[in-house]
């Protein structure tokens, strides 16, 4: 029987509840939107969409991230990300934005201060 707690979190929810910091961390140029093309996460006229010239790197960043509706897109821009070496964004999704080891972090500091 498994805690709940051993359950990872599915990978959209946390793509959701990131959303506003995944925008300033993702690098959506230099091949990520290919590969998100390749994998079929995206059509071509999405693509188009995303790559308007008006759009800052933020603005791509966001309207990607907009697109991602199912559990198995966010699987697979975990791959693109991977094939694209964003690997500390797929870091920051998988653990939750670092809450996990924030959390991990005060739970060590306030043993430390209780036991000083």
């Amino acid at each position: 029987m498994h805690d709940v707690l051993d359950t990872p979190p599915h990978i959209r929810s946390n793509i959701i509840r990131l959303e506003y910091d995944l925008g300033y961390i993702i690098e959506p140029d230099f091949g990520l939107l290919d590969e998100l093309v390749s994998l079929e996460v995206l059509t071509h006229r999405q693509l188009v969409k995303v790559r308007s010239t008006d759009k800052t790197v933020y603005e791509r960043s966001e309207a990607v991230l907009d697109l991602l509706e199912t559990e198995d897109q966010c699987d697979k821009f975990i791959t693109a990300l991977q094939r694209t070496d964003q690997e500390h964004v797929v870091n920051f999704i998988t653990q939750n934005g670092g809450q996990s080891r924030y959390l991990g972090y005060h739970s060590v500091l306030k043993q430390v201060v209780v036991n000083s």
